[in-house]
């Protein structure tokens, strides 16, 4: 892609209201006709989130940044997590049986290294380590960058300092900072504060889960140069209302074509998603699963009325065969973003135009409904789901 500079409003606002001017912008690149692609913690959608392998897959992905999140261990060491307990994505309850829903930053990094943050994901991936911060840069190639989220500063006490330091000091990190390959980002307003004031030289992107007022938008901008938010709440308004305050703007997590779409609509520079395989594919015109065999996700239910998992009737995905030849489905998986699982069992078949509703609670199979009966439960507040085939290929993507 060819890349051009992001407009940099901020600094002139902060010039006319007599403000301390953020880090520039412009440091960091956007495509001159679509914007910044960033691998959700790493690629999460391919490989375990926040490991090094989902870095790589990230970095080998067209993306030119993946985002990861990093916290304290209970001894000062920074680590890539995202969870504030251990419980969904390590095998925890395994090695510490009693710690499972404990703060993770209440483990030492000696007892977060017992963990395997890997096998929850697939069996290709068992054994996988937390990392440290400063293994990241060593997973890159090419000449992808890192937008570094601070996650849950109150629980990793001087972690502001941490990163600031790793940036100015750290040959790999200072290398991706001068490169302009660097941004941090947070949803703690105080805490983004306190870096910009330790690292000004930083580009700094404040997130929210919606768009707040014109107000506090201005006051953003005082230290940081981007705003991100969830996709599911930005509107044109609020489009609007960042661009007047001169910031950038981004919205996570974007695992769709159609949602990409709608983001590009509202002037979206910077998206981040679980697929940034198939992001950037999407956006630079080529078709995103060339060897899709006509299986698709066509809609999920939900939320029903009462328990999600009301026998029979509870919330389901959908798939259709688009194609012209019957497919045999037997053993394909249906993830969701919280890595939720749907596998269809054996037997089953869809003729062309046929559906099945795959159900996550419990009922009476027959040839147009199969009921896993498991732990996955569907977002009532809207989803993001993956189809994989019986031999492990991502298939289709699909957003509500």
């Amino acid at each position: 892609m060819k890349l051009r500079n992001i407009t940099v409003g901020t600094a002139t606002l902060c010039l006319v209201a007599g403000l301390s001017t953020p880090a520039l912008a412009s440091n960091i690149e956007s495509a001159e006709s679509s914007p910044l692609v960033i691998g959700h913690r790493g690629a999460a959608g391919v490989a375990p989130e926040n490991t090094l392998p989902a870095l790589k897959a990230g970095s080998q992905s067209g993306a030119e940044f993946v985002e990861i999140d990093v916290q304290l261990s209970k001894d000062g060491v920074p680590f890539i997590f995202h969870d504030g307990t251990p419980a969904r994505t390590t095998n925890v309850e395994d090695v510490f049986p009693d710690r499972a829903n404990d703060p993770i930053t209440s483990f030492t990094w000696d007892e977060l290294q017992q963990l395997d943050a890997g096998s929850y994901f697939s069996g290709k991936f068992v054994g996988t380590k937390i990392p440290q911060f400063d293994d990241v840069p060593g997973a890159l190639t090419g000449e992808t960058g890192v937008f570094i989220e601070i996650k849950d500063p109150a629980k990793s006490p001087g972690v502001e300092q941490v990163v600031a330091d790793a940036l100015a000091k750290d040959a790999e990190w200072k290398e991706l900072l001068d490169a302009g390959k660097i941004e941090v980002l947070g949803f703690d307003a105080a805490s983004n504060e306190r870096f910009a004031q330790l690292a000004p030289e930083v580009p700094l992107q404040q997130l929210t889960g919606t768009v707040p007022s014109a107000q506090e938008l201005e006051h953003y901008a005082t230290y940081a140069d981007a705003f991100g938010t969830s996709y599911r709440t930005l509107d044109a308004a609020g489009a609007q209302r960042v661009k007047d305050a001169g910031l950038g703007l981004g919205v996570y997590t974007v695992d769709s074509e159609e949602v990409v779409d709608d983001a590009l609509a509202l002037g979206v520079e910077r998206i981040t998603g679980d697929f940034p395989q198939q992001i950037d594919r999407h956006l630079d015109g080529k078709k995103v699963f060339p060897a899709n065999n006509g299986v698709v996700i066509s809609g999920a239910v939900n939320d029903v009325p009462g328990n999600d998992t009301v026998p029979e009737i509870g919330e389901h995905v959908i798939l259709e065969n688009t194609g012209s030849r019957t497919i045999d489905v037997s053993g394909y998986l249906i993830r969701d973003a919280a890595n939720n699982k749907l596998q269809i069992g054996e037997g089953y078949e869809l003729a062309p135009g046929q559906k099945l509703r795959v159900y996550s609670g419990p009922g009476t199979n027959s040839d147009e409904a199969f009921y896993v009966d498991g732990s996955g439960v569907l977002n009532n507040g809207g989803d993001s789901l993956a189809l994989w085939d019986a031999k492990g290929k991502l298939t289709d993507l699909f957003s509500n």
